[in-house]
């Protein structure tokens, strides 16, 4: 079965909720697919949203499938976190743990397993401690993904933020530019098209009224 062929499918398990859950799970929405991720902790929702912000990312499903082989004398059954497909054809697949689990012999011995499993396929291993990008990046990217669907902004003043941006605009500057227009309605369309990468910025910096926007250029990989 392809990547892609498991992309399409359904998580091999779902996520539940308990009294007494150690873990917060849930279902999110994925503008790379169109469709709902499921989650089963915060950890794995970050890496969710980097995944879902990435340009090269085209294909993203959590819980995706069981391995079930031999280690040694060993029978052992995983259930990886999620696996992402690119527009290159590549598969990776994705392991998330908490960074104090990175040297616990179950963890590296189980990881060391799933990542030979995989190679015989081909299919790259991700090993995911919350590991970079910084952690001001993950904010913006957090941030920005609440703006992710286009149906939350008002699309007809599209045209007017991309014109008034130029080859460099604080977001300030961009909603003073837009006379007439309402000011509430103007910096979710700036966020949204961050969001899509038509718009660019330093997300190494704190987002906000004083951050300069840019229009993505061919030399940034449009």
């Amino acid at each position: 079965m392809s990547g892609d062929e498991i992309v399409d499918g359904l998580p091999v398990r779902e996520c539940r909720s308990f009294k007494g859950q150690l873990h917060y799970s849930g279902w999110y929405w994925s503008t790379s697919v169109s469709r709902l991720v499921v989650y089963e902790s915060r950890l794995e929702l970050t890496r969710i949203i980097l995944a879902d912000f990435d340009p090269s990312v085209v294909g993203i499903i959590g819980q995706p499938f069981r391995l079930i082989g031999a280690d040694g004398s060993r029978i052992r059954r995983h259930v990886p976190d999620l696996l992402l497909t690119s527009a290159s054809g590549g598969v990776t697949v994705v392991d998330v743990k908490r960074a104090e689990l990175r040297d616990e012999p179950k963890v590296r011995v189980q990881f060391g397993w799933t990542e030979a499993v995989l190679a015989a396929r081909r299919w790259r291993f991700e090993s995911w401690f919350g590991n970079p990008p910084s952690s001001q990046v993950v904010a913006n990217v957090r941030f920005l993904a609440r703006y992710r669907r286009a149906a939350t902004v008002e699309s007809s003043l599209i045209p007017g933020v991309l014109e008034t941006v130029g080859d460099g605009s604080s977001i300030a500057q961009v909603e003073r530019s837009l006379v007439g227009q309402e000011l509430l309605l103007v910096r979710p369309v700036v966020m949204h098209l961050l969001w899509t990468g038509r718009l660019v910025t330093d997300l190494e910096q704190r987002l906000g009224q004083d951050s300069v926007v840019s229009l993505k250029r061919a030399k940034d990989g449009s």
